[in-house]
């Protein structure tokens, strides 16, 4: 039984979406090393567990809240969901919710000793998100909006953020890393919001697939495929990554458009696209420990 309850805890935390958290921090941690040669593990460390917990709760909060708006349902094409499929009772994924975002504050108090007022201003809206995703008065996933969510908090702030944290400063290097990091975790969005389209339409959740269709999404997917390739060359003294990075991209196209059907969304995708998050920044890694 406890190890069921395990199970299910797992299934509603969604770790195939956890890169989303975990990249942005260690791309930035990644860009600060060169920056000022060193990384403090302890400052990375807590913004690391911040991260995730957002992720956890954003995640866990979307499970209940799309089972009470019927945006899942039992006969659901995705992943089993925790809610809906009565694994985990509404009140106790409230509750995991709950924990993780006060694991997040804990994180984010002893960060702003460090920083100051500027963690509070991008800790205070991340909290509220995480449920505003999909929860409150404007649920941003309701709204055609999820996508510029991830873009703009799980890429832009996350890994400037994360930059600040480590140096103190604001890099227009961090800016440029942050879109990149922002538009490959959108594609995780994309791709749920593709294969989901028809559940969406009846339960009234207007994502970008719904009020454009398979075929727009389809195009946006490749799109936030290549770009983050292209801006690598904003990127100062990375010929390695840039060569590496455009193979990546056009390796994941070929590999999207077989995917892609216009009924429905090869299940395997959304596993393939976290993993081109992940060889991305390695890539970067690579790039940025040769220095060519």
């Amino acid at each position: 039984m406890a190890g069921k309850k395990i199970a299910s805890w797992f299934l509603a935390a969604r770790p195939k979406t956890l890169p989303a958290a975990i990249v942005p921090v260690w791309s930035g941690c990644l860009l600060s090393w060169k920056f000022q040669g060193s990384v403090d593990l302890w400052l990375a460390s807590l913004t690391l567990v911040g991260a995730i917990c957002i992720q956890i709760a954003t995640n866990f909060f979307n499970d209940v809240i799309d089972a009470r708006k019927g945006a899942d349902t039992k006969d659901r094409v995705g992943p089993q969901r925790a809610t809906i499929s009565g694994l985990l009772k509404p009140v106790e994924v409230y509750t995991g919710a709950g924990v993780m975002l006060i694991l997040a504050c804990l994180c984010g108090y002893f960060l702003s000793l460090q920083r100051g007022w500027p963690i509070v201003a991008i800790g205070v809206p991340s909290l509220y998100l995480s449920y505003g995703y999909t929860g409150g008065f404007f649920p941003l996933a309701y709204r055609g909006v999820g996508e510029l969510f991830v873009i703009l908090f799980f890429g832009i702030i996350a890994v400037t953020g994360t930059v600040f944290i480590q140096t103190g400063t604001w890099l227009s290097d961090a800016f440029v890393l942050g879109v990149q990091i922002g538009l490959l975790s959108a594609v995780l969005i994309a791709v749920n919001n593709y294969r989901d389209v028809e559940e969406d339409r009846v339960a009234n959740k207007r994502t970008l697939a719904v009020r454009f269709g398979r075929r727009v999404t389809k195009v946006m997917i490749l799109l936030m495929t290549v770009i983050p390739a292209i801006l690598v060359i904003f990127m100062e003294g990375n010929i390695l990554w840039l060569i590496g990075s455009f193979l990546l991209a056009v390796a994941f196209i070929i590999a999207e458009l077989k995917m892609l059907k216009s009924d429905g969304c090869e299940p395997r995708l959304l596993g393939l696209s976290a993993l081109h998050l992940i060889l991305f920044v390695v890539l970067q890694n690579v790039g940025m420990t040769i220095g060519i």
